[in-house]
């Protein structure tokens, strides 16, 4: 039987395999942090006797810095960890399509072995996950655009400090402004609208909750003070107030009428669980429902030009 000391070790050494990144350097500091986030407390003197350990049995490779930095060597295929099955293959191919935005990139480059193990497992012909990604197609249901570039390396301090619930110091460029501000903001979360993802947070010296979009920051520093969250703070909850819809969360109880082309999808895809369809005289469609008064609903509305009459209530 496995000592109890044995198996800690080898609990632990696992651990420190599964972080490795490929690509660019891992200091024993953050593996240490890494390790200690899974429950595990141990000396950097005990992680570099691991890794030394581990590199004579796993391609791995250090700086030779001093504190040394460590990663997976570049020809490095993660054959050596777990066979990656079809289904997780799908999955790990699908996150990195469709949420590589909103995943920090210091967990993209830790989580780029398992997408090339993933790819590699799905581009065999027999493969049925092959199959399904060739059937399977997300599409945006306005007109496609070009996400805007946003500044990986602040990109990156922003997510660092809502991971760790630090403060960020910033710069950050308005559309209309020609001077950058600067601001001491509190992270509370990242929300991806369409092509713009949004950092939700507060101002240090405010407790006004505020929506950043991420390609305006010229640059971010990560501080060593906490974060200030308000105590009744709930992502959820901020979301249906209709904030990222643009609005103040104000209910309405709309009316409109619909030409029956362009309101018939609104009897499988409602506005609101209490809303109500009835057919006028003239063919039309009058549709109620109680939603939030937002800027998107008035886009939403002018976008079906003279097909949508609204009768109640009157927008500006």
């Amino acid at each position: 039987m496995m000592s109890k000391e044995k198996a800690s070790s080898l609990h632990r050494q696992w651990l420190t395999l599964q972080h490795l990144p490929q690509g660019k350097w891992l200091g024993t500091a953050d593996i240490q942090q890494m390790l200690g986030r899974e429950g595990v407390q141990v000396s950097l003197r005990t992680i570099q006797r691991d890794l030394n350990q581990l590199a004579e049995r796993f391609p791995l490779e250090s700086n030779g810095a001093s504190p040394q930095g460590w990663r997976w060597r570049a020809d490095a295929q993660i054959s050596s960890l777990p066979h990656i099955s079809t289904s997780q293959a799908v999955t790990f191919l699908m996150v990195e399509e469709h949420l590589r935005h909103l995943l920090p990139p210091s967990l993209l480059d830790e989580l780029r072995p398992w997408f090339d193990m993933a790819q590699r497992a799905v581009n065999h012909a027999d493969n049925q996950g092959r199959h399904w990604l060739d059937c399977v197609r997300i599409i945006p249901p306005t007109q496609p655009l070009i996400p805007p570039t946003v500044n990986r390396e602040a990109q990156q301090v922003i997510y660092e400090g809502l991971l760790a619930n630090k403060q960020i110091k910033v710069s950050y460029q308005r559309r209309y402004d020609k001077v950058a501000a600067e601001y001491i903001l509190n992270p509370l979360g990242i929300v991806q609208r369409g092509h713009i993802i949004y950092l939700i947070c507060t101002r240090h010296d405010e407790p006004k909750i505020r929506l950043f979009a991420l390609q305006r920051f010229n640059s971010a520093e990560l501080l060593k003070s906490e974060a200030i969250i308000p105590t009744d703070f709930n992502l959820d909850n901020y979301l249906e107030t209709g904030a990222l819809g643009f609005g103040q969360g104000e209910t309405i109880r709309l009316k409109a009428l619909f030409t029956k082309a362009v309101g018939e999808h609104l009897y499988e895809s409602k506005l609101s669980n209490d809303q109500v369809i009835s057919e006028v005289d003239d063919g039309r469609l009058c549709v109620e429902a109680t939603v939030k008064h937002t800027q998107q609903l008035i886009w939403w509305l002018r976008g079906f030009g003279d097909a949508v009459e609204v009768l109640e209530p009157t927008f500006s």
